[in-house]
């Protein structure tokens, strides 16, 4: 594990002497986090750790002391239960010139599994599947279970979750591993059925069917579709939002419920509703739930770029 988060502050964050590390943590991962702070120490003394109240839904904002400390800071490392990526106080802190790296959730054993990776091997198939996003207008999916869903992503740029961030603004979370994309808000039409997890909800034994018009979940049927519809309603309508389109690229990485490594687990891909603010949508909405989908079939307009969840790129 020590080794494993060298790996985070030396070759995905290149942490120096001279920066100031800010760690971000709350009562449950706490342990998680002294033992970056104890690997961090070996590289600089600027350092501070704070622990913040855990939130009920990921993507809820931390507190306004909290966002204020977030722009002090050259690199910060978000270890929190709840996900604090799709924060205005992330995105700001960014702005300002923060390298952060959020790691929602993060257990001992996807630290041993899934951070010692080949970053360049990973950074190759990224880059493919972004390109081919970033020259795209529309994209549609379907599998074996009845997913069925097209939206429009022209104009938006396709971000590679490939876990170096050396570069002054950048953000990821770790595990790396994925591409991802916000759709056009409004072109989302058709049902997307999750079969691996879904944010909030956790690992699913059967599929929850949600129904989308015009770029918004209408309607959730599954054993566990009420638990997913009373998160959202917590946040208003725009929780309904389709807000991501992403593809996960991570070799080592698994199927567990915890939606920080299933997003990433290669041959599968997943659809997120709520807040897309922080990667070029419009919606900005304190939520943002992503649902996992198994061997899917993908076409981005008419070139088909993955088949059951084996890339053909």
């Amino acid at each position: 594990m020590l080794k494993s988060a060298e790996i985070v502050l030396k070759k995905c964050l290149d942490l120096k002497k001279s920066e100031r590390l800010l760690i971000i943590t709350d009562s449950k991962l706490y342990t998680i986090a002294k033992l970056f702070l104890k690997e961090a120490k070996r590289i600089t003394d600027n350092i501070k750790l704070i622990k913040i109240p855990i939130p009920k839904v990921h993507g809820a904002e931390p507190g306004k002391n909290t966002a204020k400390e977030m722009l002090k800071y050259d690199v910060e490392l978000l270890i929190t239960t709840k996900s604090l990526s799709h924060t205005k106080a992330r995105k700001n802190a960014c702005d300002n010139g923060a390298r952060i790296v959020t790691m929602p959730g993060i257990t001992k054993n996807i630290i041993r599994r899934a951070l010692d990776i080949d970053y360049g091997k990973l950074k190759k198939i990224n880059n493919k599947i972004a390109n081919i996003i970033d020259k795209g207008k529309n994209v549609r999916i379907k599998t074996k279970l009845g997913t069925d869903i097209c939206f429009g992503i022209k104009g938006r740029k396709a971000y590679s979750d490939g876990g170096i961030y050396n570069k002054k603004g950048s953000f990821g979370n770790l595990p790396a591993g994925e591409v991802f994309i916000a759709p056009l808000e409004g072109t989302a039409n058709g049902v997307f059925i999750v079969d691996a997890s879904f944010g909030g909800v956790g690992k699913l034994k059967t599929p929850i069917e949600v129904y989308v018009k015009n770029g918004y979940a209408f309607q959730f049927n599954g054993e566990k579709a009420k638990k997913l519809e009373n998160l959202l309603g917590c946040a208003g309508k725009e929780a309904g939002n389709i807000a991501e389109f992403g593809i996960g690229t991570n070799e080592n990485a698994k199927i567990t419920g915890n939606i920080l490594e299933d997003e990433k687990v290669k041959g599968t891909c997943h659809i997120a509703l709520g807040n897309n603010a922080g990667f070029g949508g419009r919606v900005n909405v304190e939520l943002h739930l992503d649902g996992i989908i198994k061997g899917p079939i993908i076409w981005v307009d008419k070139k088909k770029i993955m088949d059951k969840g084996i890339l053909t790129i």
